[in-house]
């Protein structure tokens, strides 16, 4: 019996999307924004040196299309990404209006975004007075730290030694529809911290903000601040049933690992395994190993997007493509035979961009376990639809099956 597992490269987008020119960073247009592309040509020009050197090497994804895709999404080059496809191979754009992780992977799952997301001011304060009454009330504080758009770790090491003096909980956003609170684990608690984004975020969600973010870190104003992987995501359900449930409804088991349980509010998900993206890969091989027939996985690799995209981090994304590229090789050589694996994303994050946001992107979507060749350009949704064919379930949303 089939299984299959969906696995999303955070922010591995490959340009070209119709719309970019409506999405901005620092006040200039996603136009032109290629994650995949302009990570090749740097590293190609030598501009990509750190801890790793030379042209980037993708040979697995390269092989399942990734270069082709590029090219067909956007008509770029791609240094080092030439080989002639062996797997089912085609570029994804997305409809919802957005380049946010629920965004993405809800429309990836079945279901485009059927409303408009809430997004803060970047300009003064970025949360008006009762919002901000409603937090601190929550946490049982006179008031809160940050009320701005910010980088993670920037906003931690500014106002992380007045957090632990204070005890006020450091609330920031971003371009993103989100509502994000840092505080110390020790000072003042991770499940307090944890117990505080879960009671506000209501709130938030009623406010059409799309998820509650739990920053945990840990150090010292000595010795400096570090984010930890306590990270917990709390997110608005989904509205209407995705892919989870349809394989769910259909009796198949389903699995997260990663973000997916945070993503989705674990909807139609029986299992989930969290950790760094090192550990990731372990849980997606032992799930190839010993998932049951008709079961769905569904994997996130966030680190693209948190560790390097957002932080402009060129080489380091370079690294974590080429670690990636290595590991899935193995994880697929122990597919069997009727399985389907899609390798995708859910935005761009194109570490070359001005600012520090995600990008408008188009997304490669590259098939092991259905022969070779191309699907061409698709929707999002199709990705859920094929997966559900595959699968023998009935699909629920507006996609369609490539299969």
């Amino acid at each position: 019996m089939a299984r299959a597992f969906l696995v999303v490269m955070d922010s591995v987008g490959i340009g070209g999307a119709p719309d970019a020119s409506s999405y901005f960073n620092k006040d200039l247009p996603d136009l032109g924004a290629n994650t995949l592309a302009h990570i090749a040509q740097a590293c190609a020009e030598g501009r990509a040196e750190e801890g790793r050197s030379g042209p980037l090497r993708l040979p697995t994804l390269d092989a399942l299309g990734l270069g082709a895709a590029v090219r067909l999404a956007s008509s770029q080059p791609v240094p080092g990404l030439d080989a002639a496809p062996q797997g089912l191979w085609g570029a994804a754009s997305e409809v919802s209006a957005g380049k946010d992780t629920p965004s993405g992977h809800w429309e990836l799952a079945g279901l485009p975004v059927p409303w408009d997301w809430t997004y803060f001011p970047d300009q003064g304060d970025a949360f008006d007075a009762a919002l901000v009454a409603h937090v601190a009330q929550a946490a049982g504080t006179e008031g809160i730290l940050g009320n701005c758009h910010a980088s993670g770790t920037t906003i931690i090491g500014e106002l992380g030694a007045e957090h632990m003096r204070s005890g006020l909980p450091i609330c920031y956003t971003s371009a993103d529809s989100v509502f994000q609170i840092a505080a110390h684990e020790e000072s003042f608690g991770l499940d307090r911290l944890l117990a505080l984004c879960s009671d506000v975020a209501p709130y938030l969600h009623a406010m059409k903000v799309g998820r509650v973010i739990a920053r945990p870190f840990v150090g010292s104003p000595e010795e400096g601040f570090t984010r930890t992987t306590n990270r917990r995501d709390y997110a608005i359900i989904p509205p209407a049933p995705i892919l989870t449930d349809w394989v769910q409804q259909s009796g198949g088991r389903v699995h997260g690992i990663g973000k997916i349980g945070d993503i989705f509010s674990m909807q139609g998900i029986d299992t989930l395994k969290k950790g760094a993206d090192a550990e990731l890969m372990g849980h997606l091989a032992e799930a190839v190993r010993s998932a049951e027939d008709g079961s769905l996985t569904f994997a996130n690799f966030v680190e693209f997007d948190s560790l390097y995209g957002h932080r402009r981090d060129i080489s380091g994304y370079a690294r974590a493509l080429e670690w990636f590229d290595g590991e899935i090789a193995r994880v697929i050589k122990g597919l069997r035979p009727g399985d389907l694996m899609v390798l995708t994303a859910d935005h761009g994050n194109d570490p070359s961009w001005p600012g520090t946001d995600h990008t408008r992107e188009q997304v490669p979507v590259l098939i092991a376990g259905a022969g070779a060749g191309s699907i061409g350009s698709v929707r999002f949704a199709d990705v859920a639809a094929s997966v559900a064919a595959h699968l023998g379930v009935a699909a629920q949303g507006p996609g369609r099956s490539f299969l």
